[in-house]
């Protein structure tokens, strides 16, 4: 039988920075101890080549069950939808307009926050309602 795995979440974008405040603020993520002989990130960072420093950021679950979130820059630019995106679920075991009102809610949030409001998928035979959103780079999500 195969051992379960650990994964991390890794985004590639242009402002690391950026997109890693947005995710850190939107999922209660929190800043994980810098690297072993360094009292800071920053400190971390300044070793780095100068074409590095501020290239990536990383962020952890507070209560360490959820995977570890990882932003790193990239030259190019995203062009299309993504293959993987992540659902952000707020809405879990609510129906109908309670279920929209709180997605809703959510979507306030994170627009505040730098997030754009795509469009609310409103509920069918098979699925609840859902809304898709963009971070602050245009990565698309959800909130289910």
């Amino acid at each position: 039988m195969p051992s379960i795995k650990q994964i991390q979440i890794t985004f590639d974008c242009a402002e690391p920075e950026r997109v890693a405040r947005f995710w850190r603020e939107a999922l209660g993520y929190e800043v994980p101890p810098p690297p072993e002989g360094f009292a800071t990130w920053s400190d971390a960072d300044r070793v780095r080549p100068p074409g590095r420093q501020g290239s990536a950021y990383a962020w952890i679950d507070p209560v360490g069950t959820e995977p570890r979130m990882f932003f790193q820059r990239v030259p190019e630019g995203k062009t299309v939808k993504n293959r993987l995106h992540l659902d952000v679920r707020t809405g879990t075991g609510l129906v109908g307009e309670e279920r929209v009102a709180v997605l809703e809610a959510e979507c306030a949030r994170l627009v505040a926050l730098g997030a754009v409001r795509v469009r609310l998928l409103p509920a069918d035979e098979e699925n609840e309602s859902c809304l898709v959103m963009q971070d602050v780079e245009g990565n698309e999500f959800c909130l289910d």
